[in-house]
Parts: C-alpha cells; structure tokens; sequence
C-alpha cells in the first residue's frame, strides 16, 4: 500500500495562529478561553468562549473585516467569504507555504481538497433577512455561496485553483475527521498523490449560542475552569472558531521533492452509534468500534498504542461514554495509552475539532511531548484504571488515536506514527 504522510500545517485557532505559537501554548497548557464580550449583557446563559485573536469579522461587510497583513487575497475573493471561509483560505496558505509546495504542485490533476464546515449561520441568517426586507435583487448574489455548508469547498476550490478531487464533508463533529480519512483513502487508492485537508468554523455568538438552548454549554464565567474534560464537575463545553489546514502527500512523492515530514497516517476507521441524534451511546459503542476498526485497518495493537487525544467536549455523557469506550478497549491497568482532551485549551471546534485536535497530535509527535489534560481538580471515578494524564509529559509519542464523536453517532478515529528520521 502506498503510505501517507504529512508535509504541512495550518493554524487560525484561540491558542495561536501560527505553528510556534500553537506548539508552545499546546506543551504549556495554556487555553485560549476569555469572558467573550458579546456575552457580557443580562440574561444571556452562557459567558466564555475561545474566538480567535488578531481577526476581526464582526462585520456583515467583509471589506470592513481586520486581519494580519501577510495574508492577502483579491477583494472579489474576500466578498463571497463568511469568518470561517476568511480563516480557512488563511490557513491553507499557511500550510501551503509550510509544506513547500508551488503553484504547479497545487493546481493539477493529482492535488484534492477535502473541507469540513457546517456552513455560517450567521452569514446566511443576515442574507435572509435582507432579501425579505429588501427583496431577491437588492441581495448580495454571493449571500448563499458565503453561508451554506459547502461553502470551503467553493472558495478553496477557486482561490486555489484545485484540479484534483473536492469534496464537503457534514457529519457534524466528526466532519474534519471524514475529510481527513478520505482523503487519506484517496491517496492510498492511487486517486491523488496529495491532499488539502480544511476544517473551519466562525465561532462568533450566532453559531455558539443555539447550544446553550440545548443546555450543552457551560455555564461557567471562569475561563479557566470552563472547560474541563474528564474532571466529575463539568457541566459543559466552550465552543471555538477558526481553522486548521493539513497537507498529506504520497511518502515517496513528498520525500523526492525533499519535504519535511511531521508524522504519517497510519490510517482510520469509523462507527456509528444507532443510538440518538445527540446523546452518544451510553457505553460508547460506536467510538469503541472506531477505534478497533482503525486499530484493525493499520495493523496496531492495542499494547502498541502510547497516546490517545480523547474526543471527551466537556460534557457528561460525553466524557462517560467515551472513557467506557477507552476501557473497553484498553483495559483498566492504569498502564495503558497516556490520554488526554485538548478541548480544555481550546474548547469545542465542532466541525473542524477533529483536524484541529488531529493537528495538535502532530505537533506533539514531531516535538517531542504529550500533552496533558488541564482543568482537572478532581478526576471523574468513571476513568480510574485509565491512564488520564494530567502534565505534559516531555517525551514523544509513537503511535497516537486521535477520536471525534458528531451528533448521531458518527465516530472517527485517525491512527498517526511519528515519522523515523
């Protein structure tokens, strides 16, 4: 089989937008979580969240949207944008820079785009309000092109000029996971020789505050113990925006044209819950089944598995069915797989946290550390035999599990290994 690797990284996140940045608050347990001002008012329910810095997409105007300078891009481009699409085409030039590839390399046959994103609620909100206050044809043409779930794949596609396969991927938590194994599906397959993988979201008050109506955020109004994965005490997760971006290659096309290589993807697998459209499966069934079917696709064992970054939001039934699942699995000798949830330091990605908590596994791959769980007072009972590590550990890990759970029961896991050399 042909293998996968990993040539380049993108990064428009709470805790950094740049990959320096991004490692060092990672290896520090530093969070990106603030008291966010538009929450600040009476009567809203929740009052954090984790928005990106140095960007400023208040705007329902996109000319009038503030971001670093280094990226630029034509003004008919950054008009049909929503905040996510702004943060994704920054992000993939980022790791496109990062991974050394030139236009030619991006704009051919063999070169895919996988997106995930559950679309712009606000974008689409504001359109439709417009073109029933004003009618159909004063509205901006690019209202719905901006707003609707496809919308990274239309932008990327264009601004990047991509020849190669595209496609959108939906499956709520675990869209950037799918795009991300299909994507690595499509290499291994001999479809492409490399894909961009994208995952983003806006992360402002329309997209977070729907919820808390489903009582499935926290309450809290201490950023640093908002979200808190695995502690008995939690009560909710802290939702985030932004993007990641993640170029894989063929090993032997990337290694000849000397790329840097961070890790390679072992592979993935995928499950279903058949449970509820939001409640995960009370013993984690179907995150248990991802796991064994990735473990299965590349040939692991479960012995030889050193970290696993836990999907775990934040929340009740979240956290208890995923570390059932973990026990199933693992077993309960308290020498199994370290584990984590990054999502205390970053809060919830939603569809873009499986490419956003796959990136930080990366990272700690090629630089050597694992990081912790942080936020953790006192840990839940439901995970004692299970090796919930709550400091960074200054060694790097082989063989990582990176898990994503959606609403319905949609399960991934992505298997990586660092890179020899």
């Amino acid at each position: 089989m042909r293998k996968v690797v990993v040539t380049g990284l993108g990064f428009i996140t709470c805790i950094g937008n740049d990959q320096a940045t991004v490692s060092e608050n990672l290896r520090e347990l530093r969070h990106g979580i603030e008291l966010y001002p538009p929450f600040q008012k009476e009567g809203m329910p929740v009052k954090v969240a984790a928005p990106v810095k140095e960007f400023n997409t208040e705007s329902k105007n996109p000319e009038d949207w503030n971001f670093p300078s280094q990226y630029k891009m034509r003004l008919e481009t950054l008009r049909g944008l929503a905040p996510q699409g702004l943060y994704a085409y920054c992000a993939l030039t980022q790791a496109v820079e990062d991974a050394g590839l030139s236009e030619e390399e991006v704009s051919n046959l063999q070169t895919g785009l996988h997106t995930a994103s559950a679309g712009s609620p606000g974008t689409m909100y504001h359109h439709l309000k417009r073109m029933f206050k004003v009618g159909v044809m004063r509205c901006s043409p690019m209202g719905m092109v901006s707003s609707i779930a496809g919308t990274l794949n239309f932008s990327l596609v264009a601004s990047f000029k991509i020849k190669g396969s595209s496609a959108g991927f939906v499956s709520a938590c675990a869209s950037s996971g799918h795009a991300m194994g299909f994507a690595y599906d499509e290499i291994v397959l001999n479809r492409q020789d490399r894909m961009l993988v994208v995952g983003a979201e806006d992360g402002d008050i329309v997209s977070i505050l729907p919820f808390a109506g489903m009582r499935a955020l926290s309450p809290s109004e201490d950023p640093d113990k908002a979200s808190r994965p695995f502690d008995k005490d939690r009560d909710g997760f802290v939702v985030t925006g932004g993007s990641v971006a993640v170029i894989l290659e063929e090993e032997g096309i990337a290694r000849k044209r000397g790329a840097r290589i961070y890790s390679e993807l072992l592979g993935w697998g995928q499950a279903s819950d058949g449970h509820h459209v939001v409640i995960p499966h009370p013993e984690g069934a179907g995150v248990e089944a991802a796991m064994h079917n990735a473990l299965k696709a590349v040939g692991v064992s479960t012995e030889a598995v050193d970290y696993v970054n836990a999907h775990a939001p934040s929340t009740w039934h979240g956290d208890l069915a995923e570390a059932i699942a973990l026990k199933n699995v693992f077993g309960v000798n308290n020498n199994g797989p370290a584990i984590s949830s990054t999502k205390a330091l970053t809060g919830h990605g939603l569809s873009f946290g499986s490419i956003l908590e796959a990136s930080l596994c990366i990272i700690a791959i090629n630089e050597g550390f694992t990081p912790g769980s942080a936020h953790i007072e006192t840990t839940d009972p439901v995970t004692k035999g299970l090796n919930i590590l709550l400091e960074t550990r200054e060694k790097a890990p082989e063989i990582v599990l990176s898990n994503s759970s959606g609403f319905g029961g949609s399960n991934v896991t992505l298997v990586f290994k660092k890179y020899p050399g």
